[in-house]
């Protein structure tokens, strides 16, 4: 499966910026449900952020994505990488 890559840096309440990666389907291509996704993955969070939109989130590339990658977005539609100040 190819997937888009939406590099993204939110800003946490605490001054650190979060640094994740929001993984789709190529074929979405809708900025607003890929922010959506954002917005849920947020909202599990035990801290609280900033706002997501498309000063925060850009599309990088497209990649084949690994097996565990494509059994996350069969089960709730996207994925996640954690990278920077995720936790």
């Amino acid at each position: 499966m190819k997937i888009s890559v939406w590099d993204t840096y939110v800003q946490r309440n605490d001054g650190q910026t979060m640094h994740f990666d929001i993984l789709v389907p190529s074929t979405c291509t809708n900025e607003q449900q890929i922010f959506d996704f954002g917005h849920s993955y947020l909202s599990h969070k035990t801290f609280d952020t900033g706002v997501l939109t498309a000063k925060e989130c850009n599309f990088c590339h497209i990649e084949v994505a690994p097996d565990d990658v494509v059994s996350a977005i069969a089960m709730q539609g996207y994925a996640i990488i954690e990278m920077e100040n995720c936790n």
